[in-house]
């Protein structure tokens, strides 16, 4: 081979591993989520946001963060993601970017589900609660969606949740389509963010996981309120307390007591609203009951 032909073939292939970047590695959980279920992906590589898009419309998005190295495991790149509940069963792709661009597109398919209605009659107490547009409640609503909207990059917890209290007696369930019927004879509809356990004023109320107190206070809506942030992006919410038990900016663990169940704010009767938020998303408390919330092994063995 002539000098020419070998420096030709050398260049050639110092250029073409410059330019063809190698081939991202990720894996996506599950692969076929329902409306109101999370998505976590995990890839080998550094990435900056995940974007849900069905039908070409965007739908969703979660900012990406590095998960640590574990005990015989590697750092991964991880993003949570949730199918908002009101979207049907189709085909949907998420995009994966970096500072440069797509970094690749990940096919899932969303399958179908049901949800459940009810209908809430409001006495005229709780539909002048329900309607007030005080300035205060402006501002716990502001307050509420600057806290949900951050996204740290510390990771308190991992594994799965645990349920806020020992009873299973639920009086409302997640995703059920609402009809608050005014007592001024006005119905308006909704979306349940969250579960609602029946149980009486008083009940020990424990945190699902471990993770930092970000809300400890009393609001209009949803009275004596807690939230706990455990990993970017992702909060458990426990609404209508009869007392608090944990101050804001403080650590808790898992099984911890926060707060005494009660019946505050817009509220029928004794019980808990328990409710997970995924990057702003409504999402199923019950899913992370059975799975961890970052399966660090599961995502190892599947990208490395």
């Amino acid at each position: 081979m002539s000098i020419k032909k070998f420096l030709f073939f050398i260049l050639t292939g110092l250029f073409l591993t410059v330019v063809i970047p190698a081939q991202v590695r990720y894996t996506v959980i599950p692969e076929s989520p329902r409306p109101g279920e999370p998505v976590t992906i995990g890839l080998d590589t550094f990435a900056t946001e995940a974007v849900l898009f069905v039908n070409g419309e965007q739908k969703g998005k979660a900012k990406c963060f590095i998960v640590p190295p574990g005990y015989r495991q590697r750092s991964f790149t991880a993003a949570i993601i949730t199918i908002p509940t009101t979207i049907e069963a189709d085909n949907a792709v998420i995009r994966v970017n970096n500072e440069n661009g797509i970094l690749c597109e990940i096919h899932i398919k969303i399958s179908p589900r049901e949800f459940r209605s009810e209908t809430l009659h409001l006495t005229p107490s709780l539909t002048t609660l329900v309607t007030d547009q005080s300035d205060q409640r402006a501002a716990e609503s502001n307050r509420l969606w600057a806290i949900l909207t951050t996204n740290g990059t510390d990771i308190y917890h991992t594994d799965q949740f645990i349920p806020p209290v020992t009873s299973t007696r639920r009086t409302s369930h997640f995703g059920s389509r609402r009809i608050n019927q005014y007592s001024d004879g006005r119905r308006v509809t909704s979306i349940h963010a969250g579960v609602d356990y029946g149980i009486p004023t008083g009940t020990e109320i424990v945190a699902c996981g471990a993770g930092r107190v970000v809300l400890a206070r009393n609001r209009i809506i949803s009275g004596y309120s807690v939230i706990i942030e455990h990993a970017p992006g992702v909060y458990s919410i426990y609404y209508h307390l009869d007392k608090i038990l944990v101050e804001e900016n403080t650590n808790v663990e898992t099984r911890d007591l926060i707060g005494l169940s009660g019946s505050t704010g817009f509220s029928t009767g004794p019980h808990l609203h328990w409710e997970i938020r995924i990057n702003t998303e409504n999402t199923d408390p019950d899913f992370f009951l059975e799975r961890p919330l970052i399966d660090k092994n599961l995502i190892n063995s599947r990208i490395y």
